[in-house]
């Protein structure tokens, strides 16, 4: 065997072993590169569904938001209509003649009364265009005085300083208690869905 012989077999080994070398590091290149794509669509999927996530979270948000926003609109809008429908209520009742107005004041009156004992001097308050009126109704009663006025829509204050009792008959405070038990009742006629 020759030298020549001898190095041509080194030369042959050595390329033969530069083709494993190079054959194992493009596996194990494959290897790191087929790791690093599934990694690559692993974070990029958990990404996506993150993001989604958020996306949704946010959407839920802003819609629960709007849902608020609108029924804090609807109740303000039932709350200025119903205001309407109280001031209109008012303003027909503040109106209110004739005999309807003595009616009504005679039996707020009444009711008042039945509250005092016999012989009590009985002060009668209510709004000044009633002077006249309440002037004509207390007239009936022994121990009633038509005291002055009161900032009211029509109605009587009465109060005796013997029975240290004031009973505030007026047509606000009727309409006060009314108003108040029928509320629910009101609003739903009103809102019906």
């Amino acid at each position: 065997m020759s030298l020549d012989t001898v190095v041509e077999d080194i030369r042959n080994e050595a390329r033969e072993r530069a083709k494993e070398i190079r054959s194992e590091g493009d596996e194990r290149a494959d290897e790191i590169v087929s790791e690093a794509e599934a990694d690559a669509e692993e974070i990029l999927a958990e990404q996506e569904r993150e993001t989604e996530q958020a996306i949704s979270q946010e959407r839920e948000q802003k819609l629960s938001s709007a849902k608020l926003e609108a029924k804090q609109k609807r109740l303000e809008a039932r709350r200025d209509v119903l205001q309407d429908v109280r001031e209109s209520v008012e303003e027909r009742i503040a109106t209110l003649e004739g005999d309807d107005r003595v009616e009504l004041t005679r039996e707020l009156l009444d009711a008042a009364a039945e509250e005092f004992d016999d012989g009590d001097t009985v002060r009668v308050y209510g709004k000044p265009d009633d002077d006249e009126l309440l002037t004509d109704l207390v007239s009936e009663y022994d121990g009633y005085e038509y005291a002055g006025e009161y900032d009211c829509l029509g109605g009587v204050v009465v109060e005796s300083s013997e029975s240290r009792l004031r009973v505030n008959n007026t047509f606000d405070s009727v309409l006060e208690d009314v108003w108040d038990d029928n509320l629910q009742d009101i609003s739903t006629r009103l809102f019906e869905q």
